[in-house]
């Protein structure tokens, strides 16, 4: 039994010592660390508002939820705005009780528009202030193919730290061998293209995009979306024979 127990403790001793040997031995594999960055910027073409239609008196006229709509809907055709673009954001309407008043019920609906360029953006809220329709923001800009466009910043990112972990060795008269880690380090979030300030009627519209948007004679440019890679590899340094 002691035998036993003698040869076990001994096996188990080998075992450990050859797992720390293989594991100092990995450990002492010579590398390089680099980080790769990529960026590109892109002219948003999905521009999206979100418009809010209540009852409202005009004197002593009421006017209807569905009145508004059927002139938001002449006025997108009247700009050769395709109408599927134009999206109930909320399937059933909103009620509001007035307090101050008699206990009324006041309707609304609310939308989602689709937009592709800042000209559009401009005649719309011309349009809603002409209806009288003032309740109307941007609420996030993207891009048709932003995931397309994601990945080839990525690619780029990581072919930025092959270049510089070849040239950085190439100094010193070595060479990049096998990438053994490879760690995707961006830092943006879905929220990432919203954006914050709400422009409430066209007058604010105006006003208020010389903070947000590059502008340009005669016409409003949003600011471009700003794409950034940034991708940390690990490289083994290959020995030169």
């Amino acid at each position: 039994m002691r035998y036993i127990l003698t040869l076990t403790l001994g096996l188990i001793c080998i075992s450990q010592m050859s797992f720390a040997q293989n594991h100092t031995s990995g450990e002492q594999k010579p590398y390089i660390e680099v980080t790769g960055k990529a960026e590109k910027k892109i002219i948003p073409d999905e521009i999206y508002l979100s418009i809010t239609i209540k009852e409202r008196t005009s004197g002593k006229d009421e006017i209807s939820v569905e009145e508004q709509e059927i002139k938001l809907r002449q006025a997108l055709t009247d700009l050769n705005i395709p109408l599927d673009l134009l999206a109930v954001a909320d399937a059933q309407a909103d009620y509001i009780k007035v307090k101050w008043t008699k206990k009324d019920v006041i309707s609304q609906n609310e939308y989602e528009l689709k937009l592709t360029s800042a000209k559009q953006v401009a005649a719309v809220f011309s349009k809603l202030d002409e209806i009288k329709i003032d309740n109307a923001y941007i609420s996030k800009v993207s891009h048709s193919k932003i995931k397309e466009l994601r990945k080839e910043v990525n690619i780029e990112a990581i072919k930025n730290a092959k270049s510089k972990a070849d040239y950085l060795l190439a100094a010193i008269g070595q060479q990049t061998g096998t990438a053994l880690i490879i760690n995707e380090r961006n830092s943006e979030s879905g929220d990432y293209y919203r954006i914050e300030n709400r422009l409430k009627t066209s007058a604010n519209f105006s006003r208020e995009t010389a903070a947000l948007n590059e502008k340009s004679i005669g016409a409003i440019v949003f600011k471009k979306i700003k794409l950034e890679a940034l991708i940390y590899v690990k490289f083994e340094i290959k020995d030169i024979k």
